[in-house]
């Protein structure tokens, strides 16, 4: 396996992870509504994110996009997106590592099936914060931060789409431009300049949401 894949592997292994857990994270706040029958806007849910929407109501939504692996959009299907990835690279992650993520996935099936889902969704987010203390833990420096650019990348995107935790996202890019430079990775050097201006230079106004999320998606050449 060449280096190059490697690479994509890593970065997208951070992208999934992130993808599961803070769309989880976004969704927990308002499931239990749902539910009971909560009329959340799931139309503009997909449409922010670019999915398609092919839910028919509430009760549908909730459940096939988070449980349904036929689904390539689901919570699940990107969480088995997450485990092929790691997988590919258990020659560079410890059994720890892949337990973790083997774990998210059983306690993501588990939730599905139960009465109760909270509680197993709840431990999918441990699973994965656990498994990403054991990958920062084991790995070298410069593979560590290859998963952690991937995990800043998939955030950024999330929280412009989603309107969620904005307030946050000048300290992602923040970060996220800090750790490119630890890694092999190519970048394209006209995001990089934009993304410096606006995090950097208070004398100009924030950048549109839909410029910051062209920057940040066409960050790496991967």
């Amino acid at each position: 396996m060449g280096a190059k894949v490697k690479i994509s592997n890593l970065f997208w292994l951070g992208r999934y992870t992130e993808r599961v857990l803070t769309t989880l994270r976004f969704l927990m706040d308002t499931y239990d509504r749902m539910i009971d029958g909560y009329e959340v806007d799931y139309q503009e849910f997909c449409a922010k994110l670019g999915i398609a929407n092919v839910y028919a109501n509430t009760a549908n939504f909730c459940y096939h996009y988070l449980f349904d692996d036929s689904n390539p959009d689901s919570i699940l299907s990107n969480l088995h997106y997450a485990y092929d990835n790691a997988i590919v690279l258990r020659e560079i992650l410890t059994s720890e590592s892949l337990a973790y993520i083997q774990m998210a996935v059983t306690a993501m099936e588990n939730a599905a099936n139960s009465s109760s889902p909270m509680v197993n969704l709840q431990w999918v987010i441990d699973d994965i914060l656990a498994f990403r203390g054991s990958c920062y833990e084991s790995l070298e420096d410069t593979v560590r931060n290859i998963i952690r650019c991937g995990s800043s990348v998939e955030r950024i995107d999330l929280y412009i789409r989603l309107q969620f935790r904005l307030s946050q996202v000048n300290r992602e890019v923040s970060m996220l431009l800090n750790r490119l430079y630890k890694t092999k990775l190519e970048v394209n050097q006209d995001s990089v300049d934009h993304l410096v201006d606006a995090v950097l230079d208070s004398r100009k106004p924030d950048p549109e949401h839909s410029d910051m999320l062209n920057w940040v998606e066409t960050l790496f050449a991967l």
